[in-house]
């Protein structure tokens, strides 16, 4: 889906020399058991948000409807050979024409939190400017529709969609992205902000860094590792705005980022295959938690970046503490831990799923929770993000075993204390699984494209189940 950095991030080489000792050095245990079938009778905290999620680019189709303008993902599917047999996000999973269809969905499989991404060009065509009425309207109705289903609305301001107006004026390595970003958050946020309670900044800052500008295979095909660290640097600069942006609006709610983490590990017990999972960590996790809730980047990722580095001069006085304006809640996404050899490699250590770079591994997700609480402080955490593609159409059983597995790991990290307040499963739909185009299917719903009817599988019936009991 997404996670394709653990795989670029060894392409473009881009873990470096440089080491820190000031935090706890990642779990080494790499034999450590993954979990198995869960215990009979884990039950959750009272009002966990049981959720699903989506993102706008990858199910709502209507490229064109209404007045909606063009992002970087519409011109960058439509160039030959950028998805997996040409797929493109025009159509979707039609959710911007079917989205009473999909709410009734959601009320029958009974969740209580939804989680999606608004279409920064449906609501403004060039990113800035004009607001197009028809397309804010959308969610407005989308909004009010889980509303009145009891559904709580959990809203990403940007998920990877940036308007392709914005990217021809350099987009995310012209800081001024940071600041037009702030004022879009600040439009939305005001105009929703009745209705929606908590908000989501950033989704996956670190795959827009690795994969859309490092290694050039998500939009907008950037291949430079220098110029990416300064998106990066710009993309989280917009995160402190856009916080900021919010607060001024006076409208009551929380907000944070959701940041795609994994778990680091040495692939051996070797001291310098240790040293090494630190300086992973680095890129991983801490490049960008430490920004976004200490407000500083990590010294020994500081130390990797040369003296002429485009990144140190991109970051100008007073930017870290945009950064780390105080954040209300930290959504997490995961799907795979790391391994890193003594050479600084990167080696997969489990099973992996249909999606090749995505190792199984239960264990990791209790111990990036558990981490998160150690080194971060007591900062509410919602799982914005976790899951599996199935070759399976409707007879998912191994996606019901995963999710399964992660929820004990999940629930064992609440019995110690980490306040983590809902989970919700990627996806609620089989959807445009960007570069990957329709050739993995993520959804607890099936989506025949071709009709674009929808048929629950198994993993929708079990999510239900949970749900009603509110435990596993």
């Amino acid at each position: 889906m997404r996670r394709r950095h653990v795989l670029t991030l060894a392409a473009a080489g881009a873990v470096t020399a440089g080491c820190s000792t000031r935090r706890r050095t990642p779990s080494t245990d790499a034999s450590a058991p993954s979990a198995s079938a869960a215990p009979a009778g884990l039950a959750f905290p009272k009002g966990f948000a049981w959720g699903a999620s989506t993102s706008a680019y990858q199910v709502e189709g209507g490229a064109t409807a209404d007045g909606r303008g063009p992002s970087v993902w519409d011109v960058f599917s439509h160039e030959a050979g950028r998805t997996r047999d040409g797929g493109t996000g025009d159509v979707a999973a039609d959710h911007y024409h079917r989205s009473y269809e999909d709410l009734d969905l959601m009320r029958d499989l009974g969740l209580k939190s939804y989680r999606f991404s608004i279409s920064w060009p449906r609501v403004l065509p060039t990113g800035r400017g004009t607001v197009n009425a028809k397309g804010l309207d959308f969610y407005h109705r989308l909004v009010d529709g889980l509303l009145a289903r009891g559904i709580t609305p959990l809203v990403t301001l940007f998920h990877w969609d940036t308007p392709q107006a914005l990217q021809e004026a350099g987009g995310w390595t012209n800081r001024d992205c940071a600041s037009w970003f702030a004022d879009y958050a600040s439009m939305v946020c005001y105009s929703l902000g009745d209705k929606v309670q908590t908000w989501l900044t950033l989704n996956e800052p670190k795959t827009v860094t690795e994969v859309g500008y490092t290694a050039g295979v998500h939009a907008p095909g950037v291949r430079d590792r220098r110029v990416a660290n300064v998106a990066a640097h710009h993309l989280l600069l917009g995160h402190g705005l856009a916080v900021q942006a919010f607060r001024a609006t006076g409208r009551k709610g929380r907000i944070g980022a959701a940041l795609n983490l994994s778990p680091v590990y040495p692939a051996d017990d070797s001291d310098a295959a240790r040293k090494q999972a630190v300086i992973g960590d680095a890129e991983e996790n801490r490049r960008w938690l430490d920004p976004v809730l200490l407000g500083r980047y990590p010294d020994d990722w500081l130390a990797t970046q040369p003296a002429d580095a485009p990144v140190r001069a991109a970051i100008h006085a007073g930017d870290l503490a945009v950064i780390g304006t105080k954040s209300d809640i930290l959504g997490v996404q995961y799907y795979n831990p790391a391994y890193v050899t003594a050479t600084g490699a990167r080696v997969q250590k489990h099973p992996t799923s249909q999606a090749s770079w995505q190792q199984l591994y239960p264990q990791g997700l209790y111990d990036l929770l558990t981490r998160i609480r150690r080194d971060y402080g007591d900062i509410p955490l919602t799982i914005t993000e976790n899951g599996i593609p199935s070759v399976h159409p409707t007879d998912d059983e191994d996606r019901i075993t995963f999710l399964r597995d992660h929820l004990t790991a999940a629930h064992r990290a609440i019995r110690e204390g980490v306040r983590l307040e809902g989970y919700h499963v990627w996806s609620l739909l089989d959807n445009f699984e960007w570069a990957e185009g329709y050739t993995q299917r993520w959804g607890l719903i099936h989506v025949d494209y071709s009709t674009q009817q929808r048929h629950r599988k198994a993993s929708a019936d079990w999510y239900q189940q949970v749900i009603a009991r509110n435990g596993i």
